[in-house]
């Protein structure tokens, strides 16, 4: 079982702070506030009957699953849930034993050594990466280096080890390696390529859409002559990752698998203009030096969770909006610059989008038994005595039935309901002794 880290953003950004004296921001501001136990138990309760009829839900109430997003996915779902939202769960099922192949395969030994280096600065106050050579770093090499193999045409970049990190905080290096993926291809294509395209794009994107959002920052910053790829290149690589406090970086996340990257883009936009949206704001950081320590240095009130999730969802920004502005950007760029030399594989704007243009197959999402009993055996579904089934005595000799029945997992671990509840409504994924791993608290 793993803890997330109490500080939450990136350390590097925890240590300017206390460089710069302003530890008492941190200790005189309220900390992530509690869901009632109530709560997250219906919460939990709701997810497990979602993950169980996942694509019956997506098909027909996706809505209803953004607005879960929205609410915060359990922290005992949160692992399994990404991964369904992402599709990396059906990746895994379509690429059975895959990331074995590349897990023992050597690598490429230009790559292996710039990952290495960069093993020990993530998130290195979080216990799963503290040691050095620890299962932590290791299951990161191991999932970073099995990406340079899968697409040998990108290698690495450094803003996919935070990535990576995170989601090993939540699943295991197979699982995480495939949701890798998917970020890397479906939501932010390349992001990660060599020459930065994609990103300068955003850039400029994001720098078109703040003049609606926020006239005053986007003139301030227009009149400093301050490029966008100086300020947002870290926060949208790493999906904010290194820049927000821990607990809004969750639920973020959780915004960002169900929607895309429209979320990445409102979470920009919400910090440009609650930093420089104002002349009242404006005052402090009259040159380029202080507008770019401000930007650096963000006033932890604006990326506080409760505060940062409600403008996010209040912010009307839209794929249509981001993709119009996105051929904008394109054809200004083609005639300034000429073609890209990186085409990128088009962008899907969440998991709605995922879902339909790779239907989930109902074999991806079936467990596998954890028990397989004798011929004709079966369940009582409320503890009643087993019965054998006489019309199958005969005919199912020699083969295995597999069951699958409201079992506990095996490794003990269980979600917030209780144990009479959680036997009732846990999916049928969690139920598998090969899948128990998925539910990381």
């Amino acid at each position: 079982v793993f803890v997330s880290p109490g500080w939450g953003s990136a350390e590097e950004s925890l240590t300017d702070h206390l460089q710069r004296g302003k530890l008492a921001c941190y200790l005189h501001f309220p900390r992530l506030e509690e869901v009632p136990l109530e709560v997250l138990r219906q919460r939990e309760s709701k997810w497990l009957d979602m993950l169980n009829n996942w694509d019956k839900w997506m098909a027909k109430k996706h809505k209803k699953i953004r607005l879960r997003c929205q609410k915060g996915i359990p922290p005992s779902l949160r692992g399994r849930a990404w991964q369904y939202l992402s599709g990396g769960k059906v990746k895994l099922e379509q690429n059975s034993g895959k990331f074995d192949e590349l897990d023992l395969a050597p690598g490429d030994p230009k790559w292996l050594d710039v990952i290495e280096r960069d093993l020990h600065r993530q998130f290195p106050f979080h216990e799963m990466f503290v040691a050095r050579g620890g299962h932590g770093q290791q299951d990161l090499f191991r999932v970073l280096k099995a990406y340079t193999l899968y697409r040998p045409e990108e290698g690495y970049c450094q803003a996919q080890a935070p990535i990576a990190a995170v989601l090993l905080m939540h699943m295991p290096a197979e699982q995480a390696f495939w949701c890798l993926v998917q970020i890397c291809e479906k939501y932010l294509p390349g992001y990660y390529s060599e020459k930065l395209e994609a990103i300068q794009l955003d850039g400029e994107i994001l720098f078109s859409l703040l003049h609606k959002v926020s006239p005053v920052a986007y003139k301030h910053l227009s009149k400093q002559k301050i490029d966008p790829i100086l300020y947002m290149t870290e926060w949208f690589m790493c999906a904010f990752s290194r820049t927000l406090p821990w607990s809004s970086v969750l639920r973020v996340w959780d915004m960002f698998f169900c929607e895309g990257v429209k979320i990445i883009f409102r979470v920009g936009l919400v910090l440009l203009k609650y930093t420089l949206g104002s002349s009242e704001k404006l005052k402090s950081c009259q040159g380029q030096y202080e507008t770019m320590e401000r930007l650096r240095a963000l006033n932890p009130k604006i990326m506080q969770e409760t505060f940062l999730v409600q403008e996010i969802i209040e912010l009307p920004v839209t794929e249509r909006q981001i993709e119009r502005e996105h051929l904008i950007q394109l054809k200004k760029w083609k005639e300034t610059r000429g073609e890209l030399q990186c085409k990128s594989p088009p962008r899907f704007h969440g998991a709605k989008a995922i879902s339909d243009a790779e239907p989930y197959s109902r074999k991806a999402l079936e467990p596998s038994p954890s028990i397989i009993l004798p011929p004709g055996t079966t369940l009582s579904p409320k503890g009643r005595k087993t019965k054998l089934l006489k019309g199958n005595k005969r005919g199912g000799q020699g083969k295995s039935t597999p069951v699958n029945g409201p079992i506990p997992e095996e490794n003990g671990t269980r979600t917030l309901l209780e144990p009479e509840s959680s036997l009732l409504h846990q999916s049928k994924e969690s139920l598998s002794s090969q899948e128990s791993e998925d539910t990381y608290l």
